[in-house]
């Protein structure tokens, strides 16, 4: 995965990559994926779920604001890339291997809702 160039969004950018054709994610649901995430700024990866062979569930409600925002109108089989601003992402604080204030990449494939 490589982070597109020229300077990061203000808001949040979705691109379907492939377009499923199973149940459709809605706000607030609980969702099955597998995602790879990499810092916008220089390609770093910091998630990565494909290779942990280890999918995420999670409710869409408890997430940073690029995900709950991103990912409902997906439907399960579909994979899309979201790029995030650091406002919707983890801000000011980061987390972990993610500095403060970094704009993310995501490629999200969702696999049950």
């Amino acid at each position: 995965m490589t982070p597109p160039s020229g300077p990061a969004p203000t808001k949040l950018e979705t691109k379907d990559l492939i377009v499923g054709t199973g149940a459709e994610a809605k706000p607030g649901d609980t969702v099955t994926v597998n995602d790879v995430g990499i810092l916008y700024a220089n390609g770093k990866q910091f998630e990565n779920t494909f290779e942990r062979k280890e999918p995420s569930t999670f409710a869409l409600s408890g997430l940073i604001p690029g995900f709950s925002k991103g990912i409902p109108g997906m439907k399960v089989g579909g994979r899309r890339e979201l790029i995030i601003p650091a406002a919707l992402g983890y801000g000011k604080a980061g987390s972990g291997k993610i500095p403060p204030n970094s704009p993310l990449v995501f490629v999200v494939d969702l696999l049950g809702v």
